[in-house]
């Protein structure tokens, strides 16, 4: 059977974070009944057409799912084990922000078959952590890292942020080494990007962040640091202990199919892409009146130019990169014919190419988006 992801969005938080653009609001008990009501019949209806899948990994994100009860994401995961062919082995997680995760709610989880937790931490340090708007501190954190371990949890993913403002490059080693120290199975480390419509996109002049040397010095050390520690740096921004890559993850850098649920979820299927709008009013009104296909829009046939430039971007975001043998096969044309002669990259120390593979070095997964942007123009 071909295989398929699927990403359930959780739009509940406690408050919104001063960088944070998903879509999310606050909300009350029966609001987010409702929406659970809602979520697991679309989960229904939606399953008539992959019938030809088995699911190998279900991924819980928002906003803020810990905020729903141990019995309401229960409810939802057995809505898709009731629906969808599920594998043995699936892997399953779940977002989790330390305020709204207590040791029972993770016992909860466990118990209902979540085997992968994804905690959102971005610092240890309190200070940075208010600066964000986080809703927690880093002793809220930590006793959620505990109980999850002592729920049984033993595939954890914890994110990290740098370039917040105030951070310097020692306040990030001391998150990184405080964070390596409690050896946690995988680890996201995002630079900070201000997204417009958010606080801090408002607040930009009052902000004192870090200057790109500064920025530059922290994503290089959270590199090294990490590596050494045994981490493989399998993403630009992800690390992980072998065998625990984030499989989900992995299926949106491999253009594999998956389907979302939920206001502001995306999905690709057999080709195309859709999203549901960032409306969680409208999105209970269409399940409610049954107009499911209403909750399709923008859908877009990737193919073509398009299609080629979107496995190059995403691949490429990949420390493995991408084989030339499969560009050729699938596209019909070599990298060179496409993208001309990468030998001055090679040279320069950006680009290694083995055994039929081209792959950024480190160096230049730091430049990337700059080299990508010579190479692609999606198909405009």
């Amino acid at each position: 059977m071909q295989k398929l992801g699927l990403y359930l969005h959780i739009p509940f938080c406690v408050r919104k974070c001063h960088y944070c653009d998903f879509y999310s609001a606050p909300s009350g008990k029966g609001a987010r009944a409702a929406y659970v009501r809602a979520l697991c019949r679309h989960l229904a209806v939606a399953a008539g057409e992959v019938q030809d899948f088995s699911v190998d990994t279900v991924y819980f994100g928002g906003g803020t799912p810990t905020l729903l009860t141990g019995a309401e994401l229960h409810e939802l995961l057995d809505a898709v084990r009731t629906h969808y062919a599920m594998e043995p082995d699936a892997e399953i997680t779940v977002e989790c922000n330390p305020v709204t995760a207590a040791e029972g709610l993770m016992k909860e989880l466990r118990t209902a078959g979540f085997n992968r937790l994804s905690i959102g931490l971005q610092s240890v340090h309190d200070s940075e952590l208010q600066l964000l708007g986080r809703p927690h501190d880093y002793a809220a954190f930590l006793e959620t890292y505990k109980a999850a371990r002592r729920a049984g949890f033993a595939n954890v993913s914890v994110d990290l942020m740098f370039g917040i403002p105030g951070q310097t490059v020692q306040s990030f080693s001391h998150t990184v080494d405080t964070l390596l120290a409690l050896s946690p199975e995988h680890i996201s480390a995002y630079g900070l990007r201000i997204e417009e419509g958010t606080p801090f996109y408002r607040m930009q002049p009052t902000l004192t962040l870090p200057d790109e040397d500064a920025e530059a010095e922290m994503a290089e050390l959270v590199a090294q640091r990490l590596t050494a520690a045994g981490y493989e740096h399998y993403e630009i921004s992800n690390y992980a202990r072998p065998g625990k890559r984030s499989r989900h993850n992995m299926r949106y850098w491999l253009g594999a199919d998956y389907l979302g649920f939920g206001p502001g979820a995306h999905s690709y299927l057999h080709g195309t892409r859709f999203e549901t709008a960032p409306d969680r009013g409208a999105y209970l009104a269409a399940v409610e009146q049954g107009a499911f296909t209403t909750l399709r829009q923008n859908a877009s046939v990737i193919a073509g130019k398009e299609k080629m430039d979107e496995y190059v971007m995403l691949r490429m975001r990949l420390f493995e990169g991408l084989d030339l043998q499969d560009f050729t096969s699938r596209f019909g044309i070599t990298f060179r014919e496409e993208y001309g002669d990468v030998t001055p990259l090679i040279k320069g120390g950006f680009l290694t190419c083995t055994n039929g593979r081209l792959a950024f070095t480190e160096g230049g997964m730091r430049v990337s988006n700059a080299i990508l942007s010579e190479w692609l123009d999606f198909g405009k």
